[in-house]
């Protein structure tokens, strides 16, 4: 029998990315990576291998249409928003 030869090969993580951020969006984010049990190196480095893998963005990223696009900027200024107090105001809105 031959004997199994077990290899270990260590790679420096020696090369750094810096990128600027919105303080809340990271804080948000990293809140929610926090549960995942993930860093944010770390889920650089999981999209960075997707991205290697896939030869490209591992999630398609599109322009949104006109009529998408007007109600994200309504949304945001909240405008046409819609807020419930439960589950059964919005199925009664909705006609559920």
């Amino acid at each position: 029998m031959w004997p199994q030869w077990r290899y270990t090969l260590f790679v420096s993580k020696s090369t750094t990315i810096r990128a600027r951020i919105e303080p809340g969006l990271k804080a948000e984010v990293e809140s929610i990576l926090e549960k995942l049990g993930l860093t944010a190196s770390e889920t650089i480095h999981l999209l960075y291998r997707q991205i290697q893998l896939r030869r490209g963005l591992p999630f398609e990223v599109a322009i949104p249409n006109p009529r998408t696009a007007k109600v994200l900027e309504e949304s945001k200024t909240g405008k046409n928003v819609k807020h419930f107090a439960s589950k059964r105001e919005l199925y009664d809105d909705l006609g559920m």
